[in-house]
């Protein structure tokens, strides 16, 4: 029989702890002060904190729907196809069709949520995996936003869009942009249910052995069903700040936000409680994205610096996940050994949670 490794020392443990769990939020300090220290008189201003709060509101949004099927083991490749439809159908609501703008958001709102379930269902009843099956989702998305708008785009007419509506993103609160407080309120009602509620705990463990899951009789395909409308919720909601952004209904411009979204949810899950999905995590990625777009942006950076730097985000927030899953995985293993009393435990893949 082998010896278990020597425990850790506990400073170790402390060590790697901290660096887990802080370290995204550390480097995210870091790249603020760099550029603040490089770019003294743009970077650290009140101007350019408010625009990247603006400008960066959507994406976070995304990144915020895009963690809840992730949760579950899942992924959403349909959101940025979603993003783009939900922009386009308020537009043609409030434009074309003579909605009230709140009534038009609402039915938008509503649609993103049966969207959701669609995908949800057709993952987990129709047994298709979920990058193949959120892929094609999102391509009849795609074909729905191009033929609602016959492949132009929606323009408002000389009286343009009610001020109500287009101050849904334009307005300020306490000196800052008021998206951003939308970015907190749902990263807020995401961290309660995912941490707090019994049924943020179900799809953490559906995440985490779906089989164990079932054992212990939790439902796993419909509360799967549930994070896949949770998730078209905020996309939908995305999609009604979009449309007050932009004031115009583009059929093709959702795609611009898929890779972000997944930049920041899985590079979230890496931090603040690395290994898992989570609302607190996917906002420190955001951050750390954020603040570095702007940066590299103020040094002159090329177009093809963005797509780059998130494609390269992207990698490493896979890679960190990997590795901390596979660490979970070893620290768990060597917590649990049994003793030479004790039976052998049954393997991982038949073992009870």
């Amino acid at each position: 029989m082998t010896n278990p490794p020597p425990p850790r020392s506990l400073p170790d443990r402390l060590h790697g702890h901290l660096l887990g769990t802080y370290g995204l939020l550390a480097l995210a300090a870091l790249l603020f002060l760099v550029f603040s220290l490089s770019l003294p008189g743009t970077f650290p201003t009140r101007d350019n904190i408010s625009s990247i709060l603006s400008n960066q509101s959507i994406p976070a949004i995304l990144a915020l729907g895009a963690t809840i099927p992730i949760a579950t083991g899942k992924f959403d490749l349909s959101i940025g196809y979603g993003l783009g439809l939900a922009h386009v159908m308020v537009m043609q609501l409030i434009v074309n069709e003579g909605w009230p703008w709140p009534l038009a958001c609402l039915a938008v709102l509503c649609g993103g949520v049966v969207v959701g379930a669609l995908n949800g269902v057709i993952v987990e009843f129709g047994q298709i995996d979920s990058f193949i099956a959120t892929l094609g989702t999102g391509s009849m998305m795609y074909a729905c936003t191009g033929w609602i708008t016959d492949g132009t785009r929606i323009v408002p007419g000389p009286q343009g869009l009610p001020a109500s509506f287009t101050d849904l993103y334009a307005s300020t609160f306490l000196g800052l942009p008021l998206p951003a407080f939308y970015v907190l309120a749902v990263a807020a009602v995401l961290w309660v249910v995912l941490e707090r509620l019994p049924l943020g705990r179900y799809l953490y463990v559906i995440g985490s052995s779906p089989r164990a899951a079932g054992i212990i009789g939790i439902p796993t395909r419909t509360y799967s069903v549930y994070a896949f409308a949770g998730s078209g919720l905020v996309v939908g909601f995305a999609g009604v700040l979009l449309a007050a952004q932009q004031q115009i209904g583009n059929p093709s411009v959702g795609l611009d936000y898929l890779l972000p979204a997944f930049v920041g949810a899985l590079l979230g899950s890496t931090t603040i409680r690395p290994g898992r999905a989570n609302a607190l995590g996917t906002l420190v990625a955001v951050a750390v994205l954020a603040i570095g777009l702007a940066g590299i942006g103020q040094f002159g950076a090329q177009f093809w610096a963005t797509p780059l730097f998130n494609g390269g985000t992207l990698l490493i927030a896979v890679g960190l996940a990997g590795y901390s899953a596979r660490r979970r995985l070893r620290g768990g293993t060597s917590a649990s050994r049994p003793s030479r009393a004790e039976p052998p435990a049954a393997p991982a893949k038949d073992r009870p949670l």
